[in-house]
């Protein structure tokens, strides 16, 4: 079906809800390299003024990527709750974004009812505070060991990751960031390589210092999803299944993945009984689907959210987007960064996504520290569940530049937030802080005594 506006006289056409969508997206480098970007800013206008006016129905009657042609799209249609989407179900998606705004929608029981085109193309029409007051709005919760997503509390993964596994380096990295008060969302490290048995090995480390130390929290090997399968088999003590998600079935044919995998990676971390059900762990990006030619001609905005969609599926712990990571060949310079990210916040809060946010960039970005400051505080005013801490912002393993330890710590100072209750409660307790928000001067006993016993 074709959609049209007239603006100051001038005709614009978009041949389907593909292509309005995409049109309508602020603009993004990964866009204008897959040609689906507006031509104009005027035609950018023209088609949010279009979108605007849309039915939230049509979302419902026409697909961006086909039914038959994409398990993705028959997730979303075929688990659509038509009972949480009634009470809006009259509006356009500018009526939409005004209800959300207004606060006369509740966006937990809504989220059911959404589908992931419908929150893109609310974010599209969004400028930067709306993002920000309607992702406020959405507090969603999870648990493990530590619950994550209350409000008023700001989690970090730590991210003690190292180029050659080395679990001496690791380990100083690791008691860096607990020193600093971060990993409470989780203790995750990026292996620098799939080899199963060094990555039992990181899976039994974390174990060992986690249980040892008696720590809230949980840890993850952020290995490929079969190869996490392979080490719950053998026995790995695995708290959390990570992997990379996209939102077509091709772009996860590109990651190795399918639903299929994922439920049956799910049930395997389940079977363990360390934790509730919430037990996976989601990486998402934009322009994924894109790198991979998997894109059906669609923005990346929208597939983003698509991607979404498969994570709601599994009920996970933690979602994050990796939102400067993937390069400026889709996420040109700071601007673009900021924007993705909040839109990506906000989007999958909407969907009932317990969201954080990797605020990254590349090193040949046009972006700065700056920027991650401009984009980590606004994340923060609007309730981000959790972010990175990454040992001097430079992680040496993968190559990029994200946030640190002090980064949490000055967020939490700044916007009066905490860690997670159960985490708090802990780093009180060995002696990290002295109070709720502040660190402690000295170094806490047991790991003084761990440092001396290492000299």
């Amino acid at each position: 079906m074709a959609y049209t506006h007239t603006l100051g006289g001038e005709r614009f056409r978009f041949a389907d809800l593909r292509t309005l969508m995409a049109r309508a997206s602020p603009r993004r480098s990964g866009d204008e390299l897959a040609g689906v970007a507006a031509a104009s800013a005027r035609e950018r206008v023209a088609a949010q003024l279009a979108l605007a006016d849309l039915p939230l129905t049509a979302f419902l009657n026409e697909a961006v990527v086909p039914y038959e042609a994409d398990e993705v799209t028959r997730l979303i249609q075929d688990t659509h709750d038509t009972a949480a989407f009634a009470p809006v179900a009259q509006l356009t998606v500018g009526g939409l974004r005004d209800a959300l705004l207004a606060g006369s929608v509740d966006p937990a029981a809504l989220a059911p009812g959404l589908t992931p085109e419908m929150a893109a193309a609310v974010t599209k029409l969004c400028r930067v505070q709306d993002l920000l007051l309607i992702a406020q709005r959405c507090e969603v919760v999870t648990q493990f060991r530590s619950t994550l997503g209350l409000r008023g509390r700001l989690a970090t993964r730590l991210q003690p990751n190292h180029p050659t596994d080395d679990e001496t380096g690791i380990a100083a990295s690791l008691l860096d960031g607990l020193l600093m008060g971060a990993g409470d969302a989780v203790i995750g490290i990026n292996p620098a390589t799939d080899n199963l048995p060094q990555v039992m090995r990181l899976v039994q480390m974390l174990d060992a210092v986690i249980a040892r130390h008696e720590i809230p929290t949980q840890s993850c090997v952020l290995t490929h999803v079969t190869t996490t399968i392979a080490a719950i088999e053998r026995g790995a003590p695995v708290d959390l299944v990570f992997q990379s998600i996209a939102g077509t079935e091709g772009a996860n044919r590109g990651f190795g993945i399918t639903l299929a995998m994922l439920q049956e990676a799910r049930e395997a971390a389940l079977s363990l009984r360390r934790g509730g059900r919430q037990v996976m762990y989601f990486e998402t990006g934009q322009g994924s689907a894109l790198s991979s030619d998997s894109h059906h001609g669609c923005d990346q905005q929208t597939l983003e959210c698509r991607a979404y969609a498969v994570a709601r599926r599994f009920e996970p712990l933690l979602v994050n987007s990796v939102v400067g990571f993937i390069g400026p060949e889709y996420l040109f310079d700071g601007k673009q960064i900021l924007r993705a990210g909040l839109e990506d916040h906000c989007a999958a809060k909407l969907l009932g996504l317990p969201m954080g946010v990797d605020v990254c960039f590349t090193n040949h970005a046009e972006a700065d520290v700056d920027d991650l400051d401009s984009l980590l505080t606004l994340l923060c005013t609007a309730g981000c569940n959790y972010i990175m801490g990454v040992p001097g912002s430079d992680d040496i393993m993968l190559g990029y530049q994200s946030t640190s330890f002090h980064d949490a710590l000055a967020m939490r100072r700044l916007l009066g937030l905490r860690p997670a209750p159960e985490f708090e409660a802990w780093l009180q307790r060995s002696g990290v802080f002295d109070g709720s928000l502040a660190l402690a001067d000295g170094l806490p006993a047991r790991f003084a005594a761990l440092l001396a016993g290492s000299a």
